[in-house]
């Protein structure tokens, strides 16, 4: 059984940056869509990058509203999922969430960041941007 376990979220101005890690338990040796989510105040969650641990883990995908500004990375021992957070706005505030799932490389890559296609879940950490 996955558990994810998130940290790193806290408050940041405009412009910098946070680091936000998941450690990961209970992994089996299956291949795995990781995943970082998060839901805005009054709104649905939503997927903001993701990657597949198989063919080396260079399969990663990135919200359009992230792109060039976050990088979704795992460590060496793959127990940590992290998520650098550079030049944060204001509309990034939002809880936070760890996520995994089994998955396969013909997972169809419109569903890699929707919330249904992720068994595990951390308890979110949060992050605000002001």
């Amino acid at each position: 059984h996955v558990q994810l376990v998130e940290s790193g979220g806290g408050s940041v101005q405009a412009g910098g940056s946070l680091r936000l890690s998941c450690a990961i338990s209970g992994r089996s040796n299956e291949n795995y869509f990781l995943a970082w989510f998060r839901q805005p105040p009054g709104k649905e969650r939503e997927g903001v990058a993701a990657m597949y641990t198989g063919f080396g883990g260079g399969n990663i995908y990135y919200d359009d509203s992230v792109k060039g500004r976050f990088t979704i990375s795992q460590d060496n021992s793959k127990n940590t999922l992290f998520l650098q957070m550079n030049v944060l706005r204001p509309e990034d505030t939002a809880m936070y969430y760890c996520a995994a799932s089994v998955g396969s490389a013909s997972t169809p890559s419109t569903l890699i960041l929707r919330p249904e296609a992720y068994s595990y879940w951390g308890q979110g950490t949060q992050v605000t941007v002001s």
